[in-house]
């Protein structure tokens, strides 16, 4: 029984770090920074290549810095292989990331992007990032020249209800 009760308490665990990592994605995606900011443990770092690395406190306070020229922005989180050793756990996941960013000009830039997150999580009362550390596969980038309604965008890129009944109790909910 004390085995059985061991793998039980390992899948639970398992996916809640799932659910972490797509918490992650919503936050970002719905540039919602104070659910980011609750993902993370106190200690924790991230490092995006060529953007940031360091602590994650001050990645978030530059992502934060980011939203404004992130006229679109999707996260598809795709494998998520998990490592879980009693309170702390390591976890490889590739996402899709699918952006329309300001180009700078008056224009904006549709990028596409293939990512691999090596992470390291705590748990801290809930499962937390206490490392994230990205790597960079192939990216297509385009301009975009027509067609693009930024009005709409910003629309549909926001969290429209954190009072849904999925949400309450949970990290972003009420």
């Amino acid at each position: 029984m004390i085995v059985q009760s061991e793998a039980i308490r390992e899948l639970r665990d398992k996916d809640e770090l799932k659910e972490l990592a797509l918490l992650y994605a919503r936050g970002v995606n719905g540039r919602d920074i104070n659910l980011l900011r609750k993902l993370y443990t106190s200690d924790a770092t991230d490092d995006h290549p060529g953007h940031f690395c360091g602590r994650a406190t001050e990645y978030l306070d530059w992502l934060e810095g980011m939203f404004p020229s992130m006229m679109y922005c999707r996260h598809h989180v795709s494998n998520h292989l998990l490592v879980v050793d009693g309170n702390i756990a390591e976890g490889e996941l590739y996402t899709i990331a699918h952006n329309i960013l300001s180009d700078g000009r008056g224009g904006f830039v549709e990028g596409i992007r293939l990512v691999r997150f090596q992470d390291q999580y705590r748990k801290e009362g809930r499962w937390r990032f206490s490392r994230r550390a990205c790597e960079y596969g192939p990216r297509f980038n385009r301009p975009l020249t027509s067609g693009l309604d930024p009005a709409r965008l910003a629309a549909e890129v926001g969290i429209s209800d954190l009072k849904h009944p999925i949400f309450v109790g949970r990290l972003g909910g009420a």
